[in-house]
């Protein structure tokens, strides 16, 4: 299994724990849950069964029911409702013959796909409820894990439930998308051959989502398969923004709302920007979406250098939503292998590198030696310039020095030409007129294929290459 070190840890916790554990794995579709469990487990379970979806309460208890004879249940009859499904099952679990792990003695219970067997009407969450605490809860010897896509429900009714869940919940596993150097493991494992400057543009498309980096035909290269996957008629995910969505939240729409409005800029939108549009709940409602959107990781919450109580901006930053928004969703570009030699495409490639590098700030940290230094990251937009300067990441740093990020995509060494010293010269003497900072500025260069030195190529205090945001 590539990666995943954190969350291995914690599932060996509970098989050594002395203690009942209920367990909830969460994340957004294809992030690789399902696999991480069966994968740890090595498909042994007590008990699994999955929701059905887009399935009724009686689809649900008929799949339930076919797991639960699967696994030795007597019952032949169809339980009525979840109270007697749950009732089955803890019968099936006291039984001498119930599996146990081998190593830790502990029954393993696995549901699987758990928002979807709450259907509308039904009384899943009730039974589930007292499954949990009139009988799991007392079992030192039981381990229940849950999983689900379906982030708003997951959150509501297990992670931030005040009724018969509360405090109830003992381990939680948010499940990330890989990193670019979990993404290397997952394309070297299957055979794809690629350069480094390749697999970073795998990511700026795919994101590191497992499920469509094992789509990726090895025969292929990555143009052909980006033409092959998402602008084909029958690419299998030429239809996959608006699944994942669906599959994520019961009401997409307004969580949909809300991606395309902050898809419409670069740099994010505050809550004022984004509630200008009509669509957008501007209550509590809005709250709730930016808050799961941002669990999923589609989003991230950052503030502007100069007003962080009130700067707050939400910005995109899921690779896939939004190679998705620009170039599937009503897009002229229909032809990936003629648009990739386009000025559109290098103007995208720029802003997806810095996409890449906002998710790769651990490692940007790693490579300026400041793994155990506290940093807070921030934006900036001069107010007062001429003409305006904008700086897109910089790394606040507790040990007085602030570092100003220039992020550069580019297929050779980036060389540092009189304009491009001149534009940096300004963003920094801008910044420095306005914020009026009491730390020193490091003038940092991300870029993939590293520094040509010149007579400008002084200008940055230190660098990071591709090489190391593709470090541990």
């Amino acid at each position: 299994m590539i990666g995943r070190k954190r969350e291995k840890d914690i599932l060996e916790r509970c098989l050594t724990s002395n203690r009942p554990e209920f367990v909830v794995v969460y994340g957004r579709r294809r992030v690789g849950k399902t696999f991480l469990i069966k994968e740890y487990f090595n498909q042994q379970f007590s008990f699994y069964a999955t929701g059905v979806a887009r399935g009724n309460t009686a689809m649900q208890l008929r799949a339930f029911h076919a797991s639960l004879k699967a696994y030795g249940s007597p019952e032949k009859d169809m339980p009525e409702d979840w109270f007697e499904a749950l009732e089955r099952l803890r019968a099936l679990l006291m039984s001498k013959s119930t599996y146990r792990d081998p190593m830790s003695g502990k029954m393993v219970v696995f549901f699987d796909e758990l928002p979807w067997m709450d259907t509308a009407r039904s009384d899943f969450k009730s039974a589930l409820d007292y499954f949990w605490n009139s009988w799991g809860s007392s079992q030192k010897d039981f381990v229940l894990i849950v999983c689900g896509s379906a982030t708003s429900w997951i959150t509501k009714h297990l992670l931030k439930d005040r009724g018969g869940f509360h405090n109830r919940i003992t381990r939680r596993i948010q499940l990330l998308p890989f990193t670019l150097q979990e993404c290397q493991q997952l394309l070297e494992s299957n055979g794809n051959v690629m350069t480094q400057a390749q697999m970073i543009e795998c990511y700026m498309i795919f994101g590191g989502i497992p499920y469509y980096l094992n789509l990726l035909d090895t025969r292929l290269s990555l143009a052909q398969n980006v033409e092959e996957l998402c602008f084909k008629p029958y690419g299998e995910l030429r239809d996959e923004f608006d699944e994942l969505f669906r599959s994520l939240f019961k009401k997409p729409e307004k969580y949909l709302d809300v991606i395309r409005s902050l898809g419409e800029t670069k740099k994010g939108k505050t809550r004022k920007e984004l509630i200008e549009n009509p669509s957008i709940d501007s209550g509590a409602g809005l709250t709730k979406v930016l808050e799961e959107l941002e669990q999923c990781g589609f989003i991230r919450r950052y503030t502007n250098y100069t007003t962080p109580a009130n700067g707050a901006f939400f910005q995109l930053v899921d690779p896939f939503t939004l190679f998705s928004l620009r170039y599937l969703l009503g897009s002229n570009a229909k032809n990936w292998m003629e648009y990739i030699n386009s000025s559109g495409y290098h103007a995208w490639r720029g802003n997806a590198f810095e996409i890449v590098c906002l998710n790769h700030v651990p490692q940007m940290k790693a490579a300026l030696g400041i793994s155990g230094v506290a940093t807070e990251e921030f934006s900036w937009q001069s107010k007062e310039t001429t003409p305006g300067a904008q700086i897109d990441l910089l790394l606040d740093r507790h040990d007085g020095i602030i570092n100003l990020c220039e992020m550069k995509a580019t297929n050779e060494p980036f060389e540092t030409d009189k304009t491009e010293y001149e534009n940096i010269m300004h963003r920094l003497s801008a910044f420095q007129e306005e914020t009026k900072p009491k730390k020193a500025i490091h003038i940092t260069l991300v870029s993939a294929n590293g520094l040509k030195r010149n007579k400008y190529s002084g200008v940055f205090q230190s660098i990071i290459t591709g090489d190391d945001l593709f470090a541990v």
